[in-house]
Formats: structure tokens, sequence, C-alpha cells
């Protein structure tokens, strides 16, 4: 078995607009964990190491996440946890809309799982990190890359049907990062508790349309697909200059502006012509709010997370 396994798990973008808690996609920016086991010199049962931005309010002690996620793989499986040391390189932002947590459970999983031997298939992997999360958007293309869409088998059903949403080569995501936080735990606290029938089939039209939008890249269609009458109606009012932003975007040439998730990124879509003045707009627009973001021009991430094993 190997001593010493390096995950690399990408960032996601969640719901694109009326997708909520069941769409997701991967995106090229990455957090690493790397799993070692401790010597039997140590009566250390876990050390954590954390590098890069916002490295300072990670947690390093057995309610780090990543940790949280290790040791579930070996609960699943009847064992007790071995001493292991887990060094984390922060590419993504932290509770900005980006899936840190997925990676971080995604992360944990896969280097317990891998070395202990692998012995857990990619589906109860999935599973395990569903039931962490408690939503699939994040941790379904965290863990396999592209975007997709994560179906209940229903009330009588066990486990999930995981659909690869084909994505146009000339769609690019393009990401404003502010510099403030947003909890998804506050985000939820937002949403009603209940749904009109009319907004229901309005999310459900609007996802559809989503799903052939996203693989033919046609504006017209994308331009309506991202609205949403679920999430974005109420969280929009907990990110300052919202409107605002958006309003640039589109002028700049993006097909349509979401949030990230929870947010409180922002998500524009455009083609690879207009992404550049689509940035610049995001960025002049919200620090005129007086926030500064940082900008990113991103692709879709098809590998999902990938190991390297010594």
């Amino acid at each position: 078995m190997p001593n010493t396994v390096t995950v690399t798990i990408p960032a996601t973008t969640a719901n694109l607009g009326p997708g909520f808690d069941c769409i997701g996609a991967a995106l090229t920016l990455y957090n690493t964990l790397r799993f070692s086991y401790l010597k039997n010199t140590s009566n250390e049962t876990l050390t954590i190491t954390v590098q890069g931005t916002e490295a300072a309010i990670v947690q390093t002690d057995e309610s780090n996440l990543a940790y949280q996620a290790f040791i579930r793989v070996h609960q699943h499986l009847g064992q007790t946890p071995p001493p292991v040391q887990i060094e984390i390189d922060l590419g993504i932002p932290l509770a900005r809309g980006l899936g840190s947590s997925a990676t971080a459970i995604v992360g944990g999983l896969l280097g317990a799982n891998t070395l202990a031997g692998n012995p857990l298939s990619q589906i109860e992997i999935l599973q395990l990190a569903i039931e962490i999360e408690g939503h699939p958007d994040n941790v379904v293309p965290a863990l396999l890359g592209n975007c997709q869409l994560s179906v209940s088998r229903g009330e009588n059903g066990i486990g999930w049907e995981i659909c690869p949403i084909p994505w146009h080569c000339d769609l690019v995501p393009v990401l404003a990062i502010p510099d403030f936080e947003l909890s998804t735990a506050e985000a939820r606290k937002v949403l009603p508790p209940n749904y009109s029938r009319a907004d229901a089939i309005f999310n459900t039209a609007h996802l559809g349309l989503l799903i052939r939008g996203l693989e033919t890249r046609n504006p017209d269609w994308l331009r309506v697909a991202l609205q949403d009458k679920i999430h974005q109606p109420y969280r929009k009012s907990l990110i300052k200059g919202f409107e605002t932003v958006r309003r640039a975007a589109l002028i700049a040439g993006a097909f349509e502006l979401v949030i990230s998730g929870a947010g409180p990124t922002l998500l524009a879509l455009t083609d690879e012509i207009s992404a550049p003045a689509v940035a610049v707009a995001m960025t002049t627009a919200w620090k005129q709010e007086g926030v500064n973001p940082e900008v990113k021009l991103l692709q879709l991430d098809t590998q999902g997370a990938t190991m390297n094993i010594e």
C-alpha cells in the first residue's frame, strides 16, 4: 500500500441559475491535499499544515473538514483511522461559492481510500461525499470533473443518477471573486420554506433550456435559461453591488450573470471574444461599489480530482 498520496481537486460553480442544488461545473482552479502516514515513533495521531491564501483561518485540529472526511472512510469500513499528516495547499478562496468545502471532502475521502488500498468504489466515494456535504451540486463535479447534473432516484430509490452535461468549447466562465465572505448557512437562511407552483414551473423549464444552452452556446437560450426564481432573487440582497456588476457584464457582452454557488462570487458566461471585456467591466463596476474583486477567466475542468501516489 502507498505511504503518501497527493490529491488535486478543482473548484466548482454550482446552481448556474435555475439548477439549484442539482447542477455544478468543475473549474480550472485547484486545492491540493497531501496525505502521509505518520511514523510510529511519534505519539501524534494528526498533524495538519496549511499554506496559500487564507491559510490562517483553516482549522488544523480534528474538526478540519478534510480530516473529518478522512476518518469517515474508516468509520464506513469499521476501521480505526491511522495517524496521518495532511498538507493543504489552498488555491481556492474560502466561503466564496467556489466549492472549497467540496474539495476538502473529496480530497479527504480519496486520500483515505487510496492509503487504505482502494476498498471503496468511485460510486461509494460519491455517495459518502454527498452525505457529508448534504447536496451533490459541488462534490460531484469536484470528483468527476466537467458539468454534472445529479438526480436523486426518489423516495423509494437509493443513491443518485449522475448525468454529464455537454459544455460548448467556446463558453467561457468569468468569475469575479469579492474581498468578503458569505457562508452557505447564511445564504440558505434567506430562502423561503415554500415556493409557488409558478416558480417551480419557471425553474423546471429554465433548467431544461440551460442544458441545451450549455451544449450549443446559443446566446438567446442562455440569456433566458440562466434566470432563476428559487434562490437568486433572495440571495442577491446579501451581495453588495450585484445589480451594478450584472448590468456591466451584460453591456460588455456576457450572456448572463449568476451567483456562483451560495455566493458571493459572481459568474458571467460569455464567449472567448467578449471574455476580456466582461472581466474588465465586472472589475470596474464592483470597485465603484467599494468592493475589490479578483477576476479570473477560467475554463471547464474535464478531469476532476486527480491523484499522485508515492
